[in-house]
C-alpha cells in the first residue's frame, strides 16, 4: 500500500511510504516549493525508466546475454499536457558486450514494460474518497 502525510519539514514536501520504503516528492522553488525531492511528474517519468530498465534486464538474463546494465535518460515535453498530450522521449544506453543483433532484441521489447504499456495504452479509472 502506498501511503502520503505531508513532511515534517517544507511547505509542499510530502513523505510517501511504499510498504517498507520511503521517499520524498517536492515542487521547484520557482513555484514555492523547496525542491527537496523530485517533484510529481518526475517520479511519474522515472518509474518508466526504471521499469525498462528492469524489464529489458530480466529478458536479457533469460537469454544469457552479456548486459551489465541500462543508462536511461528520459526528456519530457509537457507543453501539451493540458490538452491531454505527454510526451516522453527515452534515450537508452546499454552496458556490455551485446552485438547488435541483441541491442536490437532488447530494443524489440521495450514496449513489453509494464508501465511503458500502462502509459501508452491504457484508461485509467481513479476514485477518491474523503475521510473525515
Amino acid at each position: 500500500m502506498i501511503k502520503l502525510q505531508k513532511a515534517t519539514s517544507g511547505t509542499y514536501r510530502q513523505r510517501i511510504s511504499v510498504d517498507a520504503h520511503e521517499l520524498f516528492a517536492d515542487v521547484d522553488a520557482s513555484i514555492g516549493g523547496e525542491d527537496s525531492a523530485p517533484d510529481p511528474h518526475s517520479l511519474l517519468d522515472s518509474s518508466l525508466a526504471a521499469c525498462t530498465a528492469i524489464t529489458l534486464s530480466m529478458y536479457a538474463k533469460r537469454r544469457g546475454m552479456p548486459l551489465e546494465g541500462i543508462n536511461i535518460d528520459i526528456a519530457r515535453d509537457n507543453s501539451k499536457e493540458k490538452s491531454g498530450e505527454y510526451n516522453l522521449a527515452l534515450n537508452i544506453h546499454f552496458v556490455g558486450d551485446l552485438s547488435d543483433e541483441q541491442k536490437q532484441q532488447l530494443l524489440g521489447i521495450i514496449e513489453k514494460c509494464p508501465i511503458h504499456k500502462l502509459l501508452s495504452h491504457a484508461t485509467i479509472n481513479i476514485t477518491t474518497q474523503h475521510q473525515p
